[in-house]
Order: C-alpha cells, then structure tokens, then sequence
C-alpha cells in the first residue's frame, strides 16, 4: 500500500494541469473511503471531503499497473469520531471515472485545524472545552519533546565553543515565541465565529500556532 502512495505522489508532481473540482467524484471517493473503513473495521461516525481551494482533481487518463485511471483527486478531509477530536487528514484517491472509484488512502496533514478537530462531531461541538485542552496539552507535550533536544544540542555545541550562546539564543527564541503565540491569540479570540466561546477559539489558535512551532523547531 505504501509503495502504491510514493508511486502516485511521483505521478502528481509530473502533473501539470490542476483545476479546483467539485463534481462527482468527490461523493464517488468519500463513500468508497468509508466503505473501506468498514471493511477494515475502523469504528468512524462520518469521512469528510473539504470542498475547498484544495480539492483538485488531475486528469490522467493512464495506466497504473493493470488497472486504466482515469483522474486522480486529492485534497483535505477528515475522519470524525464519535466523542473524540476528529482525524484531519490529507487524501488521495484513484479513479476509473467520476462514477468509480479504485484506490482510496489518507496521508499526514501538518496543517490540521484545530477548531475543525473540536467541532466536527456534534457531542463533542457544544462543548468543546476539554477536547481543546486535551489538544493544547498534547501539542504542548510535543513542543517539550522537540524543544529539550534543540536545546541538547545548543548546550553541546557551547560544550565545543567554551561558551554559552547557543543556549542562550534557544531560550530567548522560546520565550519570545511564547509571548508571540499568547498576543496573537489574544487578538484572534475576537474573530470568533458565532456560537462559539471567544476562550474556547483563543485555544484553537494556541493549539495551531504550538503545533506550527514544534514543526519549526524540528
């Protein structure tokens, strides 16, 4: 299955004709993902296709292997579950034609929102304090676990130079970043969307941008 991915992200970037899409197959693709969840028995309450700027689909009209595709469409979606933050992820699927689908796999997605996470799933949307924090925690986590080897790593290179300027520049870079990531959220609770708690959207955004900066400090 893997090799089947690496061979179709080669065939995307050898693709040059890329048009927003919003027919058909996006419908063909989500069922046939949720099909296979089924049949694997992956326990999910809905699959989402995002019908935004990222939705495309790239006319291939060859063969792979055996098997003729005619397109390929790619773009965001996700995997809500029942009581849980969603699973926002990347797709590709393989087409025969807008009607049928061959071939469905989700791949990582850095760029997950948590607000979308949090409200996907009706439960979990009217109330979805403890499923930010649950987010923010983890995020924090791993922005601890990225950030205590960056840091390693200055005190060594200092351990060479005699000095300690690596160390120095890491935890100023840490703590200015932190003062960054509570202003910008601060400013952005007021650009939350109707229903929902300005406090609750400032904790998206402080889940987005730790995530953003884990990625960065990596």
């Amino acid at each position: 299955m893997t090799r089947v991915v690496v061979i179709i992200l080669g065939l995307l970037v050898s693709l040059s004709t890329l048009a927003q899409y919003n027919g058909p197959a996006v419908e063909t693709c989500r069922a046939y993902a949720k099909r296979e969840m089924e049949r694997e028995g992956t326990k999910a309450k809905d699959v989402v296709i995002e019908r935004d700027t990222y939705l495309l689909l790239e006319r291939y009209t060859r063969k792979l292997g055996n098997q003729f595709v005619s397109s390929i469409l790619r773009g965001n979606g996700a995997v809500v579950l029942e009581n849980a933050p969603s699973a926002e992820l990347g797709f590709i699927c393989l087409l025969a034609d807008d009607k049928r689908a061959l071939f469905f796999e989700w791949v990582p997605r850095v760029d997950a929102s948590a607000f979308a996470q949090c409200t996907r799933d009706g439960s979990v949307r009217e109330k979805p304090r403890p499923c930010l924090e649950l987010l923010l925690q983890i995020a924090e986590s791993d922005l601890m676990t990225a950030s205590a080897q960056r840091f390693q790593d200055a005190r060594e290179r200092d351990h060479g130079s005699g000095q300690e300027k690596a160390a120095e520049r890491f935890r100023k870079s840490n703590d200015e970043w932190k003062q960054y990531r509570d202003a910008e959220c601060a400013r952005r609770r007021e650009d939350a969307p109707q229903g929902m708690a300005p406090e609750d959207y400032q904790l998206a955004c402080m889940i987005d941008l730790t995530r953003r900066r884990s990625l960065d400090v990596r």
